[in-house]
Order: C-alpha cells, then sequence, then structure tokens
C-alpha cells in the first residue's frame, strides 16, 4: 500500500511548485520586454530588409548610484589629496566628489575621482579618494587603463556640463549625460565624440504616445500599454568601430526623456513617455533636455510602416534618420 504522504512532504511540494510556477513567470516577463525593444540593421538607409536579434531639472537620479569604472585611472588637478582623504568604498568617494557641487547641480569644484578599493593590490593606498578637476570634462585626461591598474575613477557633471548633442535634420536633441548612473556607458560616448563621427548611427524606429499617455508622459488610466510604445528607437554604433558590449547599469527608471540602451547596446531609445511598468530594465545614460522633447516628438509623427517584431507590433520609420554625435557649448538649466 503507498504510503500517504504526511503534512511537511505536502508543504514541499507546494513550495516547489511555486518556485517554479514564479520561475516561468519571470521569464515570460523576460521575453515580453525583450521582445518589444527587438532592433533592426540595415545595409544602407533605405534597406529595412534584416532584423537583428540583440543578445536639468530632476533627472530621477537615486544617491545610491554612484558609481565609477574599474582599471582606469584618471589624471587631473587634484583639489583633494588622496593620501589625507580615504573612504571604504568608491560610492563614498564618488558621493564626495559630488558634494562639491554648488546646490547638488554645479559649478563643481570637483568633476572626477580616482579610488583604490581592492586591500590586496592597493596595499597602504587602500581607500585613497583623489578628487579632482579636469581642464575638459567631455575629453578627461587618463593616466592608465587596463586590468593591471588598481584603481577606479568617475565623472560628475555640473550644472549645464555633460552636455551632448545628437544633431538631425529635424534639430538637436540636447542630452544630459549620468556617468554616476551608468560610467561605462557615459565612458563609451566620450570615446564615440572623441572620434568626431558617427556615420552609421541613426533612428529606425518611431512610436507616438497615442491615446495611451498624456502631454507630460502620465499614462492614462484604463489606456494599454502599447503599442505604440511612445519611444524612437536607433543605434549608436560607429561604421568602422568595433562596439564592446556595454554592462548592465540599471539604475534609474523609465521616464519622460530617458535615453536608454536596449539589452547590452549598441541599440537605444529615447522615451517619450514615463514607463513605471518597465521598473528598471533598462539602462539609462542619459536625459533629454526638456525643451528639446518636441524634436523627439516630431521624428515620433514621422512616416512609419507597420512590421512584426516576435509576434509584436511595432512602427518602423519609411526613412530612417542619420544621426551626428557633436560636442555642445556650456548650457545653463
Amino acid at each position: 500500500m503507498a504510503r500517504r504522504p504526511n503534512d511537511s512532504e505536502t508543504s514541499r511540494c507546494a513550495f516547489l511548485i511555486l518556485l517554479l510556477m514564479g520561475l516561468i513567470s519571470c521569464y515570460f516577463v523576460y521575453m515580453c520586454l525583450s521582445v518589444a525593444f527587438r532592433p533592426k540593421t540595415f545595409n544602407s538607409v533605405s534597406d529595412l530588409s534584416s532584423k537583428k536579434e540583440i543578445d536639468d531639472k530632476d533627472l530621477g537620479f537615486e544617491g545610491e548610484c554612484c558609481r565609477g569604472v574599474e582599471n582606469l585611472e584618471l589624471w587631473g588637478s587634484a583639489v583633494k589629496w588622496g593620501s589625507e582623504f580615504k573612504f571604504n568604498t568608491s560610492q563614498e568617494c564618488c558621493n564626495a566628489c559630488k558634494a562639491m557641487c554648488s546646490g547638488g547641480d554645479g559649478p563643481c569644484l570637483c568633476d572626477s575621482w580616482v579610488f583604490c578599493g581592492n586591500k590586496q593590490k592597493c596595499g597602504p593606498k587602500f581607500g585613497e579618494c583623489w578628487l579632482k578637476k579636469q581642464k575638459d570634462t567631455l575629453a578627461p585626461d587618463r593616466q592608465d587603463a587596463g586590468d593591471s591598474v588598481i584603481w577606479t575613477s568617475g565623472l560628475t557633471f555640473g550644472k549645464g556640463e555633460g552636455i551632448v548633442g545628437l544633431h538631425t535634420d529635424y534639430g538637436i536633441l540636447r542630452i544630459k549625460l549620468l556617468p554616476e548612473s551608468a560610467p561605462y556607458s557615459v565612458n563609451y560616448l566620450l570615446e564615440l565624440l572623441g572620434m568626431r563621427h558617427c556615420a552609421g548611427c541613426q533612428f529606425y524606429r518611431a512610436e507616438s504616445r497615442g491615446d495611451n499617455w498624456d502631454l507630460e508622459g502620465n499614462h492614462i488610466k484604463d489606456a494599454p500599454l502599447g503599442p505604440p510604445f511612445a519611444l524612437i528607437q536607433g543605434t549608436l554604433e560607429a561604421e568602422g568601430s568595433t562596439f564592446k558590449n556595454i554592462p548592465t547599469e540599471a539604475c534609474l527608471d523609465i521616464r519622460r526623456g530617458s535615453v536608454a540602451w536596449v539589452g547590452a547596446g549598441p541599440e537605444f531609445f529615447i522615451s517619450l513617455a514615463n514607463h513605471n511598468e518597465w521598473k528598471k530594465a533598462y539602462s539609462v545614460f542619459g536625459s533629454v533636455l526638456p525643451e528639446d522633447m518636441e524634436i523627439a516628438e516630431k521624428i515620433a509623427q514621422l512616416p512609419t510602416k507597420k512590421d512584426v517584431w516576435s509576434n509584436i507590433n511595432v512602427s518602423v520609420l519609411e526613412q530612417p534618420v542619420p544621426l551626428w554625435f557633436r560636442r555642445i557649448t556650456k548650457h545653463v538649466n
């Protein structure tokens, strides 16, 4: 005769079933988000045939998001000597630099920091936090980089600093970069800026707010969450350069004006709405200045044609919009 399971066995079975259901639910949520942003690549500006799978006002900055790039040493004039200024974590060093910005958004007496956080490799230098001032924050002075470098370095941009422009035929989208929350992303963009060209960079997908979100990007009650998905999407990979996947830097919520990677890049999007439903699923590395959002809205209204990416209805631009990545002169919010 089979033995009747006792209460503890029944509880264990119920727990395993619930765990399995939870894992399956997480998988489907991930797949839905990934599919919604599946990008396209083009052999030319007019070729839309091939698909590619993808492996200052309040910007929503969160205090715990104060990060740097490991194995990188930035040079520059010291405003605080690390031999006499020490912390336990790079986050504390980063926050110390930000604290030297007047009113929390500049001007900043410190715009870069260098920290030694590996006890074994740093030895007596462990905890040193060097606060520095760059001659040009968009082209910081690099002393050294690579696996042998014991330092972690980061940037912070004050008021009117760290703004780059995406030039289009419809106007310039000025973007405030967010190095504290996305240091690796900003590091790549500054390298791209130094190349002085962005051949191949373009917007290729455009979806308006429709009747789902209001002018301020707030979701309208009982309206669907898409399609349309209230965004414009493109790529920031310059022809002739080798793109390395950006590590996940998901820290900020997707708000109207947020600029974020799709996956590990180089596909990216600018959100036209507050996508609270996406939580922190995407790495936000910048925010479009509010007064320039009308340009993004204009691009979202350009002629499109319907397409289906893995059972998701999307709107693809009939003519992709080329981008030119440029430096912007100092802007005061």
